[in-house]
């Protein structure tokens, strides 16, 4: 079985961040494996508070990851602060991870920041240059490009200033963009791909950035071409939100086994 790696923090509503990424890769049917940078305190209503681990245990988890597993593909959400930013990449860069997956993971929905200001700049230069694809949302792309994203055009335009820090592939996701919804526009530094889905009017999207990406992350460490990594994640994260968890008082997560079928396993 193909072991993955999760780079990211902890979500106690267990929607999105490592429990997510780990629910994801299960789906996929490779292994999860996961180190953790912060600690939230959340749930489907808002991020109330948060934790950095410190970067010697950081370091840690990543040593006794590597030192026992076979890592074929990894990918990093929130990393919260410059320091965490840094200590990552420095930590991946050692173990020439070559499938990375960068989840630029900024703000929550209810306006928590899980990456600080001064870590951007940490992001853009450490982290960046290491990954096989980095995957910003709308709002994250806008941030990473500088510039406000309003059609098309500047979705792409944003894929290729975010290309120039280094990554080798740019996906800018459509999901909170006003126009082509549900659009993800790739960039691979010569051409453009869109990858489109229909838009499903739900509220019900809590973990949606980490759960595609993490299934990006399974897919490719199962030995699919990019391109087709993202086609079938795409599809996966539809189906996860048309299936989506009305549950709690805010935005529902997504349902990651919307496949399953509950049943009794213990014996009559």
């Amino acid at each position: 079985m193909k072991q993955v790696l999760t780079v990211a923090g902890s979500d106690s509503g267990g929607g999105a961040g490592i429990q997510a990424d780990l629910k994801t890769f299960h789906a996929h049917g490779v292994f999860g494996a996961s180190v953790l940078t912060a600690i939230t305190a959340q749930n489907t209503v808002a991020v109330t508070d948060a934790f950095e681990l410190p970067c010697e245990l950081i370091d840690a988890q990543l040593d006794a990851v590597f030192e026992d597993f076979d890592i074929a593909a990894v990918k990093t959400g929130m990393l919260s602060s410059a320091a965490i930013v840094e200590a990552v990449a420095a930590g991946l860069r050692k173990r020439k991870v070559e499938r990375l997956v960068v989840d630029p993971v900024m703000i929550s929905k209810s306006g928590f920041k899980l990456l600080k200001g001064d870590a951007v700049n940490n992001l853009k230069m450490f982290l960046l240059p290491l990954a096989l694809v980095v995957t910003p949302n709308i709002h994250e792309a806008e941030l990473l490009a500088g510039h406000a994203i309003d059609s098309m055009d500047a979705m792409k335009d944003a894929a290729r200033r975010i290309r120039d820090y280094g990554p080798r592939h740019v996906l800018v996701k459509g999901g909170h963009a006003e126009f082509n919804r549900a659009t993800d526009v790739l960039f691979d530094g010569v051409e453009f791909h869109l990858f489109q889905a229909p838009y499903i009017d739900t509220s019900n999207l809590h973990g949606t950035g980490c759960t595609y990406s993490a299934a990006i992350t399974a897919r490719v460490a199962l030995g699919e071409p990019l391109a087709e990594a993202i086609k079938n994640a795409k599809t996966y994260i539809t189906r996860a939100i048309e299936n989506a968890l009305d549950i709690g008082q805010g935005h529902g997560p997504t349902n990651h086994f919307y496949f399953l079928t509950p049943r009794d396993f213990l014996e009559e």
